[in-house]
């Protein structure tokens, strides 16, 4: 399979799966528990369908939203994940690169394999930085400061880990970060000699803007689950969230995990000026609700006073699209492009970004709406249950 036989993210996944070790493989593709809220997070889509509205006369669209302080060219940007440098050597720099010729956000982890100086320097899409709390209550101070000084656009606090989730596909395969071959594994990355090659022989693999205080995760192998419940703050709570929000000061601060209409509109008393609707990919807990199950709740209660994301699920243009008529400002994602980072690369990243305008785009024009703002609750009907 070849990169030009990729015109979907399903097909990134297959590509990815060739060229990636499985316990790497299986540490993006995994949920956690019975991973039923993962399927549920695309599942979701298919229950609402789209009414267009034809003889618009259209011949181009436009495509771009207003949302966390920036106009971008893309209603869809590229979620903070971690560890990208595992998938493909290039990690954030190949995926910021794609994000900016595309025109949309890109976020970088507190787990990022690039550093916060090296991302602010180099990238000129839109940046966000997405924040772990951990129990160093200095070293949340400092990455702040870092990503101000920086040049970040958005920071992006993470509210749902206040353990880490039972990633029971990671437990099977014994994925650690730095990985760790066992017995057990050896023959998964033996069969990957390029990925191999990668690894041990170009730029060494760490979390640079952790391992001054933390070796666990970048020198001293651990899973991303005993990370989450040992090296992350458990009593993270609302008056702290509201202390960082005024560390950052006035540039746009988000809440990425918000999933009930309560904790929304706290994000607003806080002074939050955006939320991601979002589960983790359904990493965290299983068994809950998908955020586009959740959003026209979110949105009608809290839409008109903050910027409502929809994170997690997207596979398809359509995808986008429902979520905006729901009245999402946006949406965003991690698997669409760590599939197609894994893949090929930067190459692998800017052929998925342009599968996605492409599909964006043909479907407001089989929508008859020029512009996103254009779409509506009048463009969705709720899909009759089968019996």
């Amino acid at each position: 399979m070849r990169l030009a036989d990729c015109h979907n993210v399903a097909d990134f996944r297959k590509l990815a799966r060739r060229r990636l070790p499985a316990p790497v493989f299986h540490y993006i593709d995994g949920g956690a528990d019975d991973e039923s809220t993962l399927r549920r997070n695309t599942a979701a889509f298919d229950d609402v369908d789209l009414v267009p509205d034809v003889l618009a006369g259209l011949e181009t669209v436009d495509t771009s939203v207003e949302v966390l302080g920036r106009r971008i060219a893309l209603p869809l940007f590229l979620s903070p994940t971690a560890l990208q440098r595992l998938f493909h050597h290039e990690g954030e720099r190949a995926v910021g690169r794609a994000a900016s010729a595309f025109g949309t956000y890109f976020g970088i982890s507190s787990l990022s394999t690039v550093s916060i100086e090296e991302i602010g320097a180099t990238v000129t899409a839109p940046k966000m930085f997405q924040l772990y709390v951990h129990r160093d209550q200095g070293l949340n101070k400092s990455l702040v400061e870092r990503a101000r000084a920086a040049g970040f656009d958005c920071l992006t606090l993470t509210v749902d880990t206040a353990v880490g989730g039972n990633r029971e596909r990671c437990l099977r395969t014994g994925f650690t970060s730095p990985p760790r071959i066992t017995p057990s594994s050896f023959l998964s990355y033996a069969r990957r000699p390029q990925w191999v090659f990668d690894f041990l022989l170009r730029e060494k693999f760490r979390l640079p803007n952790l391992d001054s205080v933390y070796a666990e995760g970048s020198r001293t192998a651990m899973s991303i689950g005993d990370y989450f419940t040992k090296m992350l703050d458990p009593l993270l709570d609302w008056k702290a969230a509201e202390a960082i929000r005024l560390a950052w000061g006035d540039r746009p601060f988000c809440l990425k995990g918000v999933m009930s209409v309560a904790d929304a509109r706290r994000a607003i008393d806080i002074g939050a000026t955006a939320i991601m609707v979002s589960n983790h990919g359904g990493r965290q807990l299983d068994g809950s609700r998908a955020p586009f199950d959740q959003l026209a709740e979110i949105v009608d209660a809290v839409g008109d006073r903050l910027d409502v994301i929809c994170d997690g699920g997207i596979r398809r243009g359509s995808h986008v699209l429902k979520a905006l008529a729901t009245g999402a400002r946006a949406c965003s994602g991690g698997r669409l492009y760590l599939y197609a980072l894994a893949a090929a690369g930067e190459a692998g990243v800017m052929r998925a970004l342009g599968n996605f305008r492409q599909e964006i785009e043909r479907d407001m024009k089989l929508m008859g709406v020029a512009q996103v703002a254009d779409l509506g609750r009048n463009h969705l009907r709720p899909r009759a249950p089968t019996r």
